[in-house]
């Protein structure tokens, strides 16, 4: 079948933008500026290691740039959490995770409790 490139729909090109947020930036703080807005206990270790703990205690993130059983195992982010009604889990992040996408894994969790 022969069809005119007049009835063929437009090929469009998406616009190619700069989006800075797809690369880490190493920095914590739009993670931790979000856990502290929600009242989550954050302390701040000798060795620049972060430990934020959930209101009900239920969710632990750690910020581990210093921690060198972090690195060792390619993680800066771990997230550990205890449900009331169901087995504990873990999900950790990589240093090349961008702040942004550890953010809103955070924003998404709590937001489903």
């Amino acid at each position: 079948m022969n069809t005119s490139s007049t009835l063929l729909p437009a090929v469009v090109h998406p616009a190619v933008e700069v989006r800075p947020w797809l690369s880490s930036d190493h920095c914590a703080s739009l993670v931790l500026e979000l856990l502290g807005g929600l009242g989550w206990t954050i302390i701040d270790t000798p060795e620049s290691n972060v430990h934020c703990t959930s209101p009900d205690g239920r969710v632990y993130v750690g910020w581990l740039p210093e921690d060198t059983t972090a690195w060792k195992r390619g993680i800066v982010w771990q997230v550990r959490v205890r449900p009331s009604d169901a087995e504990p889990w873990v999900q950790e992040f990589g240093p090349d995770t961008p702040s942004e996408a550890v953010a809103g894994f955070l924003a998404a969790l709590i937001a489903s409790r």
